[in-house]
């Protein structure tokens, strides 16, 4: 038994099926099964149960505490030697949502890898909740999004500031209508059809927070989790929806743009985009470096509130 058969525990846990762990952890199925087989000889007992999807035992949750708990340590043993030799290399796992991802990462990532081209950048694109989820379980090592509060555990630092605009197609806005709304005027929209994103995304809260300070019940023709898609449902008319001011001109073509008008409101819509990681006895360089390089490609160029 030594750290690699740990690590390979946990992603097997963490999958829950050996072929996904095997894709994940670039080996074959045959090696992953023989590391597990030959832990659950030396413990003298079953560890996981292989079914679809694949379960672990009682003694299979106790080991994976362990396991868990030793593939943290070599990871941060591993970051700590990195940094001490200077020799940075490894994976950087980075939560952020779907549509924030696209906006933002690629030229963040471009600048990263000027500076280390030997750190693979893994990206795992979610909603904030599941982001959250995961950074609390070492799923991931950073997280990019908005949290209500800190959590116990994590860090945050404060990357920009977004706005929530409404994206309605022409059709649906009523005469004489200004581009910024109050309660009352938002009021205005309520015999139009909407398109809503998750309720328990940042947006999704803010949304329905001031359509029922304007006092009605929408009528919801579709949900998505992906605010591109909700861009390009109201682009072909579909319904209102509303999103992050800063995402549509990348989310959206010209000629879609034609086709709708953004509404800004006079109420608070705005709120902070944060960085959040794990409080680590020892934390990676390559955590701070990235929030580092993403501040100055982005946060301190184009998505600061001055700018909005």
């Amino acid at each position: 038994m030594n750290f690699l058969t740990m690590e390979y525990f946990v992603t097997v846990a963490e999958k829950r099926s050996i072929t996904k762990a095997a894709e994940e952890l670039h080996i074959t199925q045959q090696t992953l099964s023989a590391h597990i087989q030959a832990v659950e000889r030396e413990l003298g007992c079953k560890l996981i149960v292989r079914r679809n999807p694949l379960e672990l035992t009682h003694e299979g949750e106790i080991f994976l505490r362990y396991a868990a708990d030793f593939h943290r340590s070599y990871q941060a043993m591993q970051a700590e030697f990195c940094d001490i030799t200077g020799n940075q290399r490894g994976v950087l796992r980075v939560g952020i949502s779907y549509t924030r991802g696209r906006s933002i990462m690629p030229e963040i990532i471009s600048a990263f890898q000027r500076e280390y081209p030997n750190i693979c950048i893994r990206l795992d694109e979610n909603v904030n909740d599941a982001l959250l989820r995961k950074l609390h379980g070492g799923e991931i090592d950073l997280a990019i999004s908005n949290f209500d509060e800190p959590a116990q555990g994590i860090v945050l630092h404060d990357f920009y500031t977004e706005r929530v605009v409404m994206l309605a197609p022409k059709s649906m806005c009523p005469p004489e209508t200004g581009d910024e709304l109050s309660a009352q005027e938002l009021a205005r929209f309520a015999g139009f059809p909407f398109v809503m994103g998750n309720p328990e995304d940042i947006v999704g809260r803010i949304s329905r927070r001031m359509i029922k300070a304007a006092g009605f019940q929408p009528t919801v023709k579709a949900q998505s989790d992906n605010a591109e898609t909700l861009f390009a449902m109201a682009a072909d008319g579909i319904g209102i929806c509303f999103c992050p001011q800063q995402m549509i001109n990348m989310a959206l073509s010209a000629q879609q743009l034609e086709n709708v008008r953004i509404f800004t409101f006079s109420a608070d819509d705005r709120y902070t985009i944060n960085f959040g990681f794990r409080r680590r006895p020892y934390q990676w360089t390559a955590i701070s470096e990235f929030m580092r390089i993403a501040s100055e490609t982005i946060g301190g160029r184009l998505w600061t509130e001055k700018n909005i």
